[in-house]
């Protein structure tokens, strides 16, 4: 039998670039209106505020829907699971090309919620079945490249097809939103053919190597479960730990998702730019992102060096989004790379968190649970954008707001705890 590093490395390279390669499609289909913003507004008379509300309808479905989806792949498995998801957000964000106003937007943005409900929390649950803690924050930093590599591919690309614009007799946001659409149904059939739903199932393991596996993360689970008393999912409700994830990822969300959705028209306030510089200045931040994504999150491999890099991350995003509003072109767009560099820093440890105070059916709804009330902030954060634009008529208003919501998360950080960190269950920890 191979090491549990050597296996771990197997691991990594077998299904990891599938996930990732999911959650890619994924993020630009969800974001993509982003770029679309300004034409939108012309062609259909969408205003800000009313764009801010689809971008966060979007989130209000995707939320509601998240537990069951992810209790219903508990039960199912990942690769059906998965897939079905892959094909109907893929349809659907192709009829986005369909908007005649702003009602037809908010139905289809909600539409969308629904179908690509339970990716996230799903794929987050799927990786606690193959990796053990340790481990774990480097596989979902891993996964949360998909948004950086998202952004840094689909900011560019939605600017070139934007120039298809009179093509066909469509409009150029048209073409994007059809032609963006299409990949994640192709890649669904990928999903359903390659990705094994545990260890035991894989073709890339021994029998021996995944039984030994899927023991350990099992005693972890235990372990962490019963030190702090959680074993099923109501449970969730009155671990305040829990509810503090929840909390600080509440105020991430809010900041990740003003600038996907507004960076676009911001940097088009920095002079007389067209959509494919545009599209390509709108990347630099996400490849900032992707940095952070890769070298933070594998350091936090203990209690402490966790609780630190969540504090000094969120710290970053604040200082980050004051520089942006306050610093113009050149020192706002590094105000925006050290924001972005931060996100996915953050967002992988706080998500370990979860999976060290529950198990089982518990576990996977709690993950959804956490992803849940923590996406509402993906609604406020581009409805207040909007809502502050329009009001003021500055499109760099609303980051304030979004630096007073990080602070309070950067203050909560310090709060942390694994579920075996109190001393008085040492013995359980040590198991």
């Amino acid at each position: 039998m191979r090491s549990p590093e050597v296996v771990n490395k197997i691991i990594f390279r077998r299904i990891m670039p599938l996930l990732i390669a999911a959650y890619v499609m994924a993020f630009i289909d969800r974001t993509n209106i982003g770029m679309a913003k300004d034409r939108m507004e012309i062609d259909l008379g969408i205003s800000a505020t009313a764009y801010g509300i689809g971008a966060g309808l979007f989130f209000l479905t995707y939320a509601l829907s998240e537990i069951p989806s992810n209790l219903i792949m508990h039960k199912v498995g990942a690769r059906f699971w998965i897939m079905r998801i892959m094909i109907t957000w893929g349809i659907l964000s192709a009829c986005m090309a369909l908007v005649q106003g702003e009602w037809s937007f908010y139905i289809l943005r909600m539409l969308l919620g629904i179908a690509e409900a339970g990716l996230f929390p799903g794929v987050i649950y799927f990786i606690t079945q193959w990796f053990v803690v340790k481990d774990r924050a480097k596989a979902n930093g891993m996964f949360l490249l998909g948004v950086s590599i998202a952004n840094i591919v689909g900011a560019p690309l939605g600017g070139v097809l934007l120039t298809l614009d009179g093509f066909g007799g469509l409009h150029g946001w048209q073409w994007m939103f059809i032609i963006e659409g299409i990949p994640a149904c192709i890649l669904a059939f990928v999903v359903w053919k390659c990705l094994p739903n545990k260890p035991t199932e894989s073709r890339f393991l021994t029998r021996e190597e995944a039984e030994d596996l899927e023991a350990r993360i099992l005693a972890e689970e235990t372990a962490g479960a019963k030190a702090s008393g959680n074993s099923k999912l109501r449970h969730v409700l009155r671990d305040k730990q829990i509810l503090l994830v929840v909390a600080i990822y509440f105020t991430h969300q809010i900041a990740v998702y003003a600038l996907s959705f507004f960076l676009p028209s911001i940097i088009g306030t920095y002079g007389t730019l067209n959509t494919i510089q545009i599209g390509l200045l709108t990347s630099i931040p996400w490849i900032f992102s992707a940095a952070g994504a890769l070298l933070l999150p594998r350091l936090a491999t203990n209690s402490s060096r966790s609780r630190l890099i969540a504090t000094s991350t969120m710290v970053g995003i604040v200082a980050g989004f004051t520089l942006g509003a306050v610093g113009g072109p050149v020192l706002g767009m590094l105000g925006f790379c050290l924001a972005a560099f931060n996100f996915f820093a953050l967002q992988p440890i706080l998500f370990t968190y979860p999976a060290t105070r529950l198990s089982g059916a518990a576990l996977a709804g709690g993950i959804a649970f956490v992803n849940t009330v923590g996406l509402f902030g993906g609604f406020l954060g581009p409805y207040v954008m909007g809502f502050m634009e329009e009001t003021t008529g500055s499109k760099l208003s609303g980051l304030w707001f979004i630096v007073a919501m990080c602070t309070i998360g950067a203050l909560l950080t310090r709060k942390l705890k694994r579920g075996t960190e109190d001393p008085a269950k040492s013995s359980v920890a040590a198991h």
